[in-house]
């Protein structure tokens, strides 16, 4: 039976992903603040720490674990701790990192256009950087540290109807509700990847030799007229795209540019990606109804 450590992130795709590795058969640890009630199965352990803090990051090194999935590894110091508490004590270690390491580009983005194996380490928290500094940051020291093992799964928007950030709910509210939609760019292209996808995807990559960089994405994409066409059509009225807006009322889809990735690397070692297309207009029909049974 596989040791497998997860750190934080068990509100959305991560409570997904300890699902799929408690009925795999692993043995399953989830190391968190202890902030937020979260229903897990009965068998998985739990350790309360802070990932900021090195000291207490050390009690979850004080074992030898198959996988370590990361979470919640937002800057170069974060990783650097990891790197000194899991130093020799971990089999493979799993970042969760993000389309955001790459900068915006009319073509789909592959793994080679941000490259964390030459890219400059500045020691710096969390609350020093920026989420795409962070993360480029925590990618380079994890790979130029070479410590153990790391595959880096870059995620894009993920999406689900429990996602707790609302981020798609928000653009069928504002068209239920007849509010504008500020858009910079109606043409940008987007990629997504659905909260369940993304789970079988963490616990698919450990069962392969991958390491390094990876891009993982549903396949298929969409611009953001289209989405708001499809959100439109499911609500049944017009969609009021406007460029500029309060900001209250702007998307937080309002790229100003198109970010999709290519995940041809990952689909060839086999992993069966969701069709974009199939379930992105069910995924807004059942949160249109869920609005429409609220408002009732």
């Amino acid at each position: 039976m596989k040791k497998v450590l997860v750190l934080g992130g068990t509100r959305f795709f991560g409570k997904r992903l300890v699902q799929l590795l408690v009925e795999a058969g692993a043995d399953v640890t989830v190391a968190t603040r202890g902030l937020t009630q979260v229903e897990l199965p009965a068998s998985v352990k739990r350790i309360t720490l802070d990932r900021d803090d090195v000291h207490s990051l050390a009690v979850a090194g004080e074992e030898q674990w198959d996988v370590v999935y990361d979470n919640i590894c937002y800057s170069s110091q974060n990783a650097m701790d990891a790197c000194k508490v899991f130093r020799g004590k971990v089999g493979k270690y799993v970042l969760t990192s993000t389309l955001s390491v790459y900068d915006y580009a009319e073509e789909q983005l592959q793994e080679e256009a941000f490259d964390p194996y030459t890219y400059a380490i500045n020691r710096k928290t969390r609350d020093e950087t920026t989420y795409q500094e962070g993360k480029r940051q925590a990618e380079a020291v994890f790979f130029q540290e070479k410590a153990f093992p790391v595959v880096a799964v870059r995620f894009p928007i993920v999406l689900a109807e429990d996602d707790y950030t609302r981020r798609l709910w928000f653009h069928i509210e504002q068209v239920q509700e007849e509010r504008p939609i500020g858009i910079a760019n109606p043409a940008a292209r987007m990629c997504f990847i659905h909260a369940q996808e993304a789970a079988q995807f963490l616990a698919w990559v450990v069962t392969t030799s991958i390491t390094g960089p990876v891009n993982a994405c549903s396949d298929g994409i969409v611009s953001l007229a289209e989405l708001m066409e499809t959100i439109a059509q499911t609500v049944g009225k017009p969609a009021q795209i406007e460029q500029t807006t309060n900001a209250s009322d702007a998307s937080p889809f309002g790229f100003v540019a198109s970010f999709y990735m290519d995940n041809s690397k990952a689909k060839a070692a086999g992993f069966p990606f969701w069709s974009l297309d199939e379930w992105l207009p069910a995924l807004v029909k059942n949160l249109n109804e869920k609005y429409t049974s609220e408002k009732a």
